[in-house]
């Protein structure tokens, strides 16, 4: 049998847990060889480990997104390790500031920064390795708070709302080079993330049963009955990175169990 991402090298964001995570060890199973990229410098090389172990290559590459250097400095060392880079996927994010008026800049700039910022940066420094290949993909992880906006995390819509139009502008931008640049949209995904929207600095404290009790309630509400799974992501991430998506550009791919429809 084939794998889907034989041969390819890339990167991704936020790959030491979460969806990163899954999809880091989805992409590997494929075939593919990866980065592993995040702040948690234990947590990527347990990932790694389970890839090695299993068979395929990974390494890992820890900093902080917010720094503009580590950011070109860790696509640069991603395509040299194996030679070449064939996908970039901009997983990072962060929830921001629950509230608006009197608004936290700090926390504004923080969730600005890993919600678009870097992901901007990412991929424009991605472009020419991408583009020495002959051509690849960059994906990027937006929200169904960037399509459909949310009254509760203004800050972190409007930045996923940035994401989802830099990635359609970089589709017509590339096409002809053969870059292809498409945007997932998860709806609510059982992740340490969701947990963290319920207990943000700024926001009113709960307790850890109150917030288990929250997103239990929350998955209850999705027409499926159920929050996403990593692994659901994860799934939607390999299809649009493998050639068998070769002529999806510019595409939005909601996977939120209906909750937008």
């Amino acid at each position: 049998m084939t794998l889907r991402m034989q041969g390819k090298v890339g990167l991704i964001t936020a790959a030491g847990s979460g969806m990163g995570r899954a999809g880091a060890l989805r992409l590997a199973r494929e075939g593919a060889k990866v980065a592993v990229v995040d702040i948690d410098a234990a947590n990527a090389q347990l990932v790694v480990d389970e890839i090695v172990a299993a068979g395929g290559e990974a390494f890992a590459h820890c900093g902080d997104l917010t720094d503009d250097s580590f950011v070109t400095r860790v696509v640069d060392e991603a395509a040299g390790h194996w030679g070449r880079l064939d996908f970039a996927w901009n997983n990072a994010g962060h929830p921001g500031t629950a509230a608006f008026e009197d608004i936290d800049m700090a926390l504004f700039e923080l969730a600005m920064d890993l919600n678009f910022r870097s992901s901007a940066l990412v991929a424009s420094r991605a472009v020419a390795h991408l583009r020495a290949a002959g051509g690849g993909s960059l994906l990027f992880t937006a929200s169904t708070a960037g399509l459909v906006s949310s009254p509760f995390s203004p800050v972190y819509s409007a930045g996923k709302f940035a994401v989802i139009g830099l990635s359609r502008s970089l589709a017509r931008r590339y096409a002809k080079e053969n870059i292809r640049s498409n945007v997932i949209c998860p709806g609510s995904t059982d992740t340490a993330m969701l947990r963290v929207f319920q207990n943000r600095p700024d926001a009113a404290a709960k307790s850890s049963e109150e917030v288990e009790e929250v997103v239990a309630n929350y998955g209850q509400m999705n027409p499926m009955g159920r929050h996403a799974k990593p692994d659901d992501i994860a799934n939607a991430a390999l299809y649009l990175l493998s050639d068998e998506a070769s002529y999806v550009n510019g595409a939005i791919l909601t996977v939120d169990g209906g909750s937008t429809a």
